[in-house]
């Protein structure tokens, strides 16, 4: 292998590097959303939307095809003059003209017809259709309409877009998409409406990304040049676009659809001279490549950082609910484990179970005589169990649906005071109040006091308990277990502190008296624990309706790392192809192309000496053959006698001139 095969090699690792680094980008960039509506949401959309686009409509089909033609998106506002230029450079009416439009006019590209197999496919624009032929309108907005010409010389092609203050939306859209797939901007306004608002939002962009782009200052007047140029110097200077070059086209009778060759002069000349320059077009495109790639990194850090703030925002969210229903269990076992469910039907439904007149009798005993008399009472007639298991159900029920509520309340007023959890409750699907809550909660609790029978069934199985168990029912005995779990006389007041610790007390001694210590202290536990699992388990389920929605959007997976990580692989493959394509170019040596053939220049170079140009805040200049320098995109000073002394487009007779 040759030094210049090694250094060619080198060159196309290193872009294939950079190739696969930028679909690695894509990827990570493509994952990232911001579903939550944060203050900054809108915009990161925005900034996702733009970077996929600069992605898919310009730097992937860049960087797979460095050889491609430069393009050159001929843009500006309606009326300016963009499709009458396109045209007068290439001698012919190839792109409609007027203010008014066709709202489905589709964008067209001239080329080279050598280079037709570069626009054919969708290595450009891949999302608009191909058409050919005269139709304007063939294809509509979203078509490319693909023209070859002789009269564009072969490495370069220009692109006439749609106005980018259209009437029509989605031309708008296209305006902006075309621009952000050319290697340079050809802007085109006029002498009465440079100082837009609409064109400097663009040029702004121009600047932020570093797009090579020249401006065109149409229909100027005579005797004007001076002060409309210079102000336009200054804004372009405090635009960062001082070293644009500006292209001056004279006010002037359109003939048959074209200016006149020497009112075009200056921008033929300067696209000429650019378009003969391999080295230059060259240098154009990998200008604006390394700024697009710039720019891309910068917007990654920023889509990175919205991920991250979206998990953050995912957290915060998650964790208002948590603390309501977090509270809400707090609450449901505060309850009853301190005595409050041993109060109104419950207490009295107790009573009933252990006799009222006995039990009071009792109460003045010691507690030993006392669960004596108690037990003898549950001996001596079967209680009524049903009426206490209803009464602590209904009891449950209510604590649980009061705390269930309250803590919805919480949530709900914590996510309205956030921006985003304002936008979840606003949705489509906000989150609603459980219709079946209610038999929810009654069949947990149903649940639970089958699961008291069961273990007071269980320890009792197999024992010497078992005729105690038998004597006393399994029935009374859960009952007593339960009156048991809600032991404590905590929050009680009054006289209710007296008869419901006495409640509690009698039924403990009873169980321990069928069971011995230990194991009611264990069957307590038990039961106690799992009522505690019940009520979680019923107040998980109505914080989910709010979580729900937070797991659709996946924002708790969100994350920047991996885009940044891409990022970082973006930045060094792109270091690594400059540097490679820098020793490549080295290698290749400058000067004009060292393309076959007499070069192609467009129609009016070198038709005027001294036509007017301005190069960025220096002032007006003359514009011979290849005069134009701006942005390091002219051709060296030796170009302006490499250019031919007639122009290579000879315009066609019409009407009684043809022969």
């Amino acid at each position: 292998m040759t030094q210049d095969e090694g250094v060619a090699a080198s060159a196309e690792q290193a872009a294939a590097a950079l190739v696969a680094s930028l679909v690695g980008l894509r990827a990570a960039a493509g994952e990232v959303r911001a579903p939550l509506d944060l203050p900054d949401a809108e915009r990161v959309r925005t900034e996702r939307a733009e970077v996929l686009d600069q992605l898919d409509d310009y730097l992937l089909p860049r960087v797979r095809a460095i050889g491609a033609p430069l393009l050159v998106v001929v843009g500006g506002s309606t009326g300016a003059g963009k499709s009458t230029l396109v045209n007068s450079l290439l001698g012919e009416v190839v792109s409609a003209a007027g203010v008014l439009r066709p709202t489905t006019r589709a964008p067209v590209l001239v080329h080279h017809p050598l280079d037709a197999d570069w626009f054919r496919g969708d290595r450009v624009l891949p999302g608009l259709a191909r058409v050919t032929g005269p139709d304007a309108s063939a294809g509509g907005a979203g078509a490319l309409r693909l023209v070859a010409s002789a009269a564009v010389p072969s490495g370069m092609a220009l692109l006439d877009a749609p106005d980018i203050d259209s009437v029509v939306r989605e031309n708008r859209r296209l305006a902006a998409q075309l621009l952000g797939a050319a290697d340079l901007w050809l802007f085109v306004t006029t002498a009465a409406r440079y100082a837009d608002a609409v064109p400097w939002d663009l040029l702004l962009t121009a600047a932020r990304r570093r797009t090579e782009i020249a401006l065109v200052l149409d229909r100027v007047d005579p005797g004007t040049e001076g002060p409309v140029g210079t102000h336009l110097a200054q804004m372009l200077a405090e635009h960062g676009l001082a070293r644009a070059p500006v292209l001056l086209v004279a006010e002037a009778p359109v003939t048959d659809g074209l200016l006149p060759a020497s009112v075009v002069a200056p921008v033929a000349d300067w696209l000429t001279a650019l378009g003969g320059d391999a080295v230059a077009r060259a240098a154009a495109i990998a200008r604006t490549r390394d700024g697009a790639i710039a720019d891309l990194l910068v917007r990654s850090a920023v889509l990175a950082d919205a991920a991250d703030a979206q998990r953050a925002a995912d957290g915060r969210l998650r964790a208002m609910v948590t603390a309501g229903y977090d509270d809400a269990l707090a609450t449901v076992l505060r309850a009853t484990s301190d005595g409050t469910m041993l109060r109104g039907e419950v207490l009295a439904r107790w009573q009933d179970v252990v006799g009222t007149g006995e039990f009071f009798r009792a109460m003045e005993s010691r507690v030993g005589r006392a669960r004596d008399r108690l037990v003898a009472a549950m001996r001596g007639r079967r209680p009524p169990e049903p009426e206490l298991a209803a009464a602590i159900g209904h009891g449950l029920e209510a604590v649980v649906l009061d705390a269930a509520g309250e803590a919805a309340d919480r949530a709900e007023t914590a996510w309205r005071a956030d921006p985003a959890g304002a936008g979840l409750l606003a949705g489509p699907q906000p989150p609603s109040g459980s219709a079946d809550l209610r038999t929810q909660v009654a069949a947990e609790i149903r649940a639970w006091q089958s699961d008291v029978l069961a273990l007071v069934g269980e320890e009792g199985a197999g024992k010497r308990a078992t005729a105690r168990v038998l004597s006393f029912g399994v029935n009374g005995l859960g009952a007593a277990l339960m009156v048991v779990v809600f032991a404590s006389t905590g929050g009680l007041t009054g006289a209710e502190i007296g008869i419901a610790g006495g409640s509690a007390l009698l039924a403990q001694r009873l169980l321990e008296a069928v069971f011995g210590d230990d194991a009611v202290r264990q069957l307590t536990r038990t039961a106690a624990d799992r009522l505690t699992v019940r009520v979680r388990d019923v107040l998980d389920g109505q914080a989910r309706r709010f979580t729900v929605q937070l797991d659709v959007l996946g924002t708790a997976q969100a994350s920047g790392e991996a885009l940044r990580a891409a990022a970082d692989r973006v930045a060094g493959a792109a270091r690594d192809a400059a540097a490679a394509a820098a020793s490549a170019t080295a290698d290749l040596g400058g000067g004009p192309s060292a393309e076959p053939g007499e070069p192609v220049v467009l129609r009016g170079t070198g038709a005027v000496r001294g036509a007017g140009a301005l190069r960025g805040t220096t002032g007006l200049r003359g514009a011979g053959a290849g005069g134009l320098r701006g942005a390091g995109l002219a051709a060296p000073d030796d170009a302006r006698g490499a250019l031919p002394a007639r122009p290579w487009w000879r315009r066609r007779p019409r009407g009684p001139e043809a022969p």
